[in-house]
Parts: C-alpha cells; sequence; structure tokens
C-alpha cells in the first residue's frame, strides 16, 4: 500500500498488536478528571463504514474494536434499528443513532464511551425536510475541559453522503446533499470551539484519493463538480481541513475502500472516500491518522477501512487562543 513512511499508517486490526500513527511534534496531553465530559487526552475518533452492522459483527468488527481504546465511534450504513445497534455495541457506549426510513439502507451513528466522554447534545438531519428520514447526518455536541479547567464545545458530526449516479435524480440528490454540507460546515465553525464531520462522504477530492482515476473521471465519485465541493469546504471559503491528507502528505492514498470483487484489496486498487474534516484549530491537534487496513481480504469486517485518528484538545485550544 502506498502511503507516507512519517505521518500516518496502516494497523494490525487482529487485536493482537497496537495500532499507532506518528505524532505530530508539540502535541500535548490534557489531564482530565476522569469525569464524562472532562477526557484526558488524546481523544480517539474512529470512523468507519460498516457496510451493515450485524454483518460487521458476524465478520469480526468486534475484535476490532474491543482493544482500539476508541473514545467516540462514528458509524455509516448500520443498516439496523436503535435496539439492536445498542445490542451490538453494549451498554458501555452512549449511542446517537438515524435510522433511514427506507429498510435495510443507509443509516448513519456516534457512539461514545460512557464515563470517558458522553454528549450534553445530539441532533439528527442536515437541516432539510427532503433528507429528514434519509439516516445520512447526526450531530453530537460535547464538552471537553482543557488543561485550563475552561470548557470546550466539540461539534461531531457522523455523515453518509450519497453513492450518485452520473446524470440522474440520484446524482441531483448528491449535489443537494453537498450544498447543504457547505452550508452546515459554515454553522459549524461559527457555534462551536471545534468541530469535525466524518464518515464515508463518497468522493474522491483528489487524483491521490483514487489509485485508477483516469478511468474514473465521468463517474460519481470523481466527478469535477463533486471535487469542487471539496474545493470549498478546504478552501478560504469554507476553511476546514482534511485531516487524514494533512498528516499523510502528497502521497496516492491511503485508500479507505476496496471493492469486494476481484483483486482489488489484494492490489489495493482503492478509494479514500472517508474522512475527518476538522475546523483548523481542531485540525492542528491532531496527532496520528491510522487506516485500520484488515491484514487480508478474508478478515475484513466491511469493504471499508475504520479511519482513526488521535486528537490532543490541548493543542488544539492553544491554536485556537492564537486565532485572531
Amino acid at each position: 500500500m502506498s502511503m507516507a513512511t512519517n505521518t500516518t499508517s496502516t494497523a494490525d486490526t487482529t487485536g493482537t498488536g497496537d495500532a499507532t500513527g506518528i505524532r505530530r511534534p508539540g502535541t500535548a496531553d490534557i489531564t482530565g478528571t476522569g469525569d464524562a465530559g472532562a477526557p484526558a487526552n488524546p481523544l480517539r475518533i474512529a470512523t468507519v463504514n460498516v457496510n451493515g452492522l450485524r454483518a460487521a459483527y458476524k465478520r469480526g468488527m468486534a475484535a476490532w474494536l474491543a482493544p482500539r481504546g476508541v473514545d467516540i465511534l462514528c458509524l455509516q450504513e448500520v443498516r439496523a434499528p436503535d435496539s439492536v445497534v445498542q445490542e451490538y455495541l453494549g451498554d458501555e457506549w452512549h449511542v446517537h443513532h438515524a435510522e433511514a426510513a427506507a429498510k435495510g439502507r443507509a443509516g448513519v451513528a456516534i457512539a461514545s464511551r460512557r464515563g470517558r466522554v458522553e454528549p450534553v447534545a445530539t441532533r439528527v438531519g442536515i437541516g432539510d425536510d427532503y433528507f429528514a428520514t434519509a439516516g445520512r447526518w447526526v450531530e453530537a455536541d460535547f464538552e471537553i475541559t482543557d488543561p485550563g479547567g475552561s470548557s470546550q464545545k466539540l461539534t461531531v458530526a457522523s455523515a453518509y453522503v450519497h453513492s450518485g449516479e452520473a446524470e440522474t435524480p440520484k446524482q441531483a440528490d448528491k449535489y443537494r446533499f453537498l450544498e447543504l454540507m457547505a452550508k452546515r460546515l459554515r454553522e459549524m465553525r461559527r457555534d462551536s470551539d471545534h468541530s469535525l464531520v466524518v464518515g464515508d462522504l463518497n468522493v474522491g477530492h483528489t487524483e491521490l484519493d483514487i489509485r485508477n482515476w483516469k478511468g474514473n473521471v465521468k463517474r460519481a465519485g470523481f466527478l469535477p463538480d463533486e471535487r469542487a465541493y471539496f474545493d470549498r469546504f478546504f478552501g478560504t471559503d469554507i476553511g476546514w481541513r482534511d485531516v487524514h491528507r494533512t498528516l499523510a502528505g502528497d502521497v496516492e492514498g491511503p485508500y479507505t475502500w476496496w471493492s469486494w470483487r476481484g483483486k482489488a484489496f489484494d492490489n489495493d486498487t482503492g478509494w479514500r472516500i472517508d474522512y475527518h474534516l476538522a475546523t483548523p484549530e481542531l485540525a492542528a491537534g491532531a496527532a496520528s491518522a491510522v487506516v485500520d487496513r484488515a491484514p487480508s481480504w478474508e478478515t475484513r469486517f466491511s469493504d471499508h477501512a475504520p479511519l482513526v485518528v488521535d486528537y490532543h484538545l490541548a493543542a488544539a485550544s492553544a491554536a485556537g487562543a492564537q486565532t485572531p
């Protein structure tokens, strides 16, 4: 797999190894009290499209999650009712879930570890009734205490953008959702100290994000108009950061999705379509990004791999204090 040698890594997902990326110099830990809402840093946030929670657990997701030390777990394509999500994750997790009205489709969730960090507010939907029951956007607010004892508001969203299909109504829905994202990103940056949008966004932003990009320029997921939205997200207009790309550098991938078909996984013919989008101050506290790529095709629990990022909120708070 092509990747940066000094900034991000793939991880052993069998539960036998310690998955850690390379830390960014100058980050520091917060010493929390251990109470809910005041965790010690780093805060580990993972996102993964599970391609159906029941199926993922049958394929071994629990063995990945148990030793991974995740504080906030964001899921997409859950495809299950609330009761099943809570049953599979267990009582140690607070679960905020938006089930899709269409059975067996979509569904997004934010699970946070009880006693470590728990939400003070939750919301469902991206602000358009058209998508109200689509199961594609949930948010949760967390209160994080910095070393000086000040409370910082962290807003996290788990998002599942449409796959789309060029020149069809499915693609029109995708563009409508991306336009709403642009609006919501501005609002989140305005309303919270730190904001993070993670999930399967179903767009490869640049040629580095798809192994066979030349064959996909007319396909949904790599259309110029889709990619232009990400130019806006990361440009001066909206001003968010692509955390994984920033840490990985200008390298191919590291990919997060591979087709189940053929030898795509074995040949690392993948797409980088799972993201951590962060406000600049929070991105400054991102210390490591890890793609938990399974060791073999047979040991995958989804066609996506988890993307796990450690955030040092002390560094994020310091960056915020320096922002004019």
